[in-house]
């Protein structure tokens, strides 16, 4: 019987990870289509470089409106029911993209669904509780590929349908996912360690109703945890979304790179961000998840200024190629490092709420970005990014490693506040918490 269990927990694990990996795979998809599209938006709808970078900050908006509401959601209702509904509405939301014909239907219709993009974040969350913590790290970061993937199966439709369908259809083609989601509601059950933390929390079976963020704020340790991962991603997220918004245009435009070249600079970039979120998950199990994360974040710091100053025809696709590994290395480790740093029954509150404290004000990167490049040039802003990156790598230092399993009920660190830890947790014979 306990065999039979064991591999059934083993094909659910394999499971819930492929699932998880095609809801990233096309969380990345829709993130990148916009920087593939706005060349051409920009040109229909006649924005400028500001109205353009608008339209990229509140997709950013919509998205950490959504993803604090999601993250929260997700601690009383359910990982897999908030991952679900998410799912459908940026999909819907994107195929009706594709219906609109000014600045202001594209700009309201991508803040709504913007808003279901900005949970996907728990996906990470929802997978870490079915991994175990040996091989967490590895696992999460080829989840992380999925983004990568993502990326790269936009590109190549792109290169195709943009020249002879415009950039409607593309969007267009963006409802499919909605199926993927149908798919996950009836196969993927609720992570047993939050439906034990939940149990415990509740007994008599009631769904918990308890302010998760006042649970957060009342710990000494999970209140410094949130704020640092707060402001981690705040300047992380600044750097990813302001060159997923301007990469794109900046080889085109300021690097004069054909568009169907431009679409190959990008497709090996992302390939060999696979191989970096993949290695930094490897070392995050076998080193420190944080060392990995500070290191990728102060590589990509310290090489985007290269590419901005020292490049030539000759040598562009290799400062890409460089460039894709580093920028991978923070997104392997951050998932599982910034998962281990919460305990069960806050976890989606705070992975949820810290992480899109940055979306919300890294909303501001593609507007700044967008200013630079008028005063400028987009160059000058991806130093500025270079900048932000180095500063998430510094939140990072003041995390500690590998503070709680994901897969138990019960935060695997044992310091002065281990006690008041397990009183989040809402596991049976947590005694020590103080009323």
């Amino acid at each position: 019987m306990a065999t039979t269990t064991s591999s059934g927990n083993a094909n659910r694990w394999l499971l819930v990870f492929a699932l998880g990996y095609l809801a990233l795979l096309v969380d990345g998809a829709d993130v990148m289509m916009y920087g593939l599209t706005l060349t051409r938006i920009k040109s229909e709808f006649g924005l400028t470089n500001v109205e353009a970078g608008a339209l990229g900050s509140l997709t950013l908006l919509g998205m950490a409106i959504g993803g604090i509401l999601g993250g929260w959601a997700s601690d009383s209702l359910g990982r897999v029911r908030v991952v679900v509904w998410a799912m459908m509405l940026f999909s819907a939301g994107a195929g009706l993209l594709g219906l609109t014909h000014s600045f202001l239907e594209f700009a309201i219709v991508r803040f709504i669904s913007a808003m279901g993009i900005g949970c996907m974040v728990l996906v990470s969350t929802l997978v870490a509780e079915y991994v175990p913590m040996a091989r967490r790290s590895l696992i999460l970061g080829v989840l992380q590929t999925a983004i990568s993937a993502g990326y790269i199966t936009v590109i190549a439709l792109s290169n195709w349908i943009l020249p002879h369908h415009g950039w409607r259809m593309l969007f267009y083609m963006a409802v499919a996912p909605v199926f993927l989601a149908v798919a996950i509601h009836f196969f993927v059950p609720e992570p047993p360690s939050w439906r034990t933390s939940e149990a415990a929390a509740h007994p008599g079976g009631g769904r918990g109703r308890d302010n998760r963020y006042a649970l957060i704020f009342a710990d000494k340790q999970a209140r410094k945890l949130f704020i640092f991962w707060s402001l981690a991603s705040v300047f992380a997220l600044s750097g990813f979304y302001g060159l997923n918004n301007w990469l794109p245009t900046y080889l085109e435009s300021e690097l004069h790179i054909k568009f169907s070249s431009m679409t190959g600079y990008m497709t090996a970039t992302w390939v060999v961000a696979f191989v970096g979120k993949i290695v930094a998950g490897w070392l995050g199990d076998r080193w420190s998840r944080r060392g990995v994360y500070v290191v990728g974040c102060v590589g990509a710091a310290i090489f985007l200024p290269v590419i901005v100053l020292f490049h030539t025809r000759e040598n562009i696709a290799w400062l890409m190629l460089v460039f894709g590994f580093l920028y991978g290395v923070p997104l392997g480790t951050m998932g599982t490092f910034m998962s281990e740093s919460f305990a069960t029954r806050i976890r989606g509150t705070a992975v949820g709420g810290s992480y899109n404290v940055g979306r919300f004000c890294s909303g501001a990167a593609p507007i700044v970005i967008g200013y630079i490049a008028t005063q400028f040039s987009i160059g000058m802003g991806f130093l500025v990014v270079g900048a932000v990156f180095f500063l998430s790598g510094v939140m990072a230092l003041f995390i500690p490693d590998r503070l709680h399993d994901t897969n138990a009920g019960e935060p695997v660190a044992a310091d002065a506040g281990a006690e008041r830890q397990r009183a989040l947790t809402g596991t049976a014979g947590a005694t020590a918490g103080r009323g």
